[in-house]
C-alpha cells in the first residue's frame, strides 16, 4: 500500500481553514490525522461525506462516528457585514484566511461573497458585532453532499496565496528594520567619530 500523506487527506477537506477540528486550519488537520493519529470526526463542515474519505483513507471504521457528526456537522455559511455599522477597524480583515475582505483603514469593509469559506473566523474580532452569517447549504450529511473540489480547490489556492502574501510582507520589514537598524549603527559611529575627532582639534 503506497504511503498516505497530508496532502492525500487535504484534498479532500472542505478547505473552509477554520480551525473548528482544533488543528488551526485544513492541512495542520490532515498532518496530524497523518502523524499524530487524530480522530477522524472533527471536520463539522466536512460532514459526513468527508469524515468517510478520512476513514476509508486511513482504512479506519467511520461508521461509529456518525451519530456524533450528524449533530455536530455545520452548513455551509456566508459572512456578510452590515457595512452602515462598520467603523473600519479592519479586524476582520486580519483575521479572514482567505483576502475575502475588501476594505482598508477608517473606511466600510464588504465581502466578497465567492470568495467567503464561511470560517466564522471574521465574527469574534468584529469590536462593534455587525457580522451576520448567512447558511447558504445544509450541513453535510450524506454522500452526495460532498464538497465541490474546484470550489475547495479555489478556497486553498487563495489562503496559500495569503500565507505568501504575510510572508513576503514580513520579509520586507524585517529587511527594512535590518537596513535601518544599520543605518543607525552607521550613523551611531560617524558622530562618535566626529565627537573624538573634535576633541582631537582642540587648541
Amino acid at each position: 500500500m503506497q504511503k498516505l500523506s497530508p496532502e492525500d487527506i487535504d484534498a479532500i477537506l472542505p478547505q473552509t481553514q477554520c480551525g473548528l477540528c482544533g488543528h488551526g486550519g485544513c492541512m495542520p488537520y490532515a498532518e496530524a490525522l497523518v502523524f499524530a493519529d487524530a480522530e477522524i470526526n472533527l471536520c463539522p463542515p466536512g460532514g459526513i461525506p468527508v469524515m468517510h474519505e478520512i476513514g476509508n483513507l486511513l482504512q479506519q471504521d467511520s461508521s461509529q462516528y456518525e451519530r456524533d457528526m450528524q449533530e455536530k456537522a455545520k452548513p455551509g455559511l456566508l459572512a456578510v457585514i452590515r457595512e452602515s455599522e462598520c467603523i473600519g477597524c479592519t479586524k476582520c480583515i486580519q483575521a479572514c484566511p482567505v483576502d475575502a475582505i475588501l476594505g482598508s483603514a477608517k473606511s466600510m469593509h464588504t465581502i466578497i461573497a465567492n470568495e467567503c469559506t464561511g470560517c466564522e473566523l471574521c465574527v469574534a474580532p468584529c469590536p462593534v458585532d455587525c457580522i451576520d452569517l448567512i447558511e447558504t447549504t445544509p450541513a453535510r450529511l450524506s454522500p452526495e453532499d460532498r464538497p465541490d473540489k474546484r470550489q475547495t480547490s479555489y478556497y486553498r489556492q487563495r489562503f496559500i496565496d495569503r500565507e505568501q502574501r504575510l510572508q513576503n510582507e514580513k520579509r520586507i520589514k524585517q529587511d527594512r528594520h535590518r537596513e535601518e537598524s544599520g543605518k543607525e549603527r552607521e550613523n551611531y559611529v560617524l558622530a562618535a567619530l566626529e565627537r573624538v575627532r573634535a576633541k582631537t582639534d582642540r587648541p
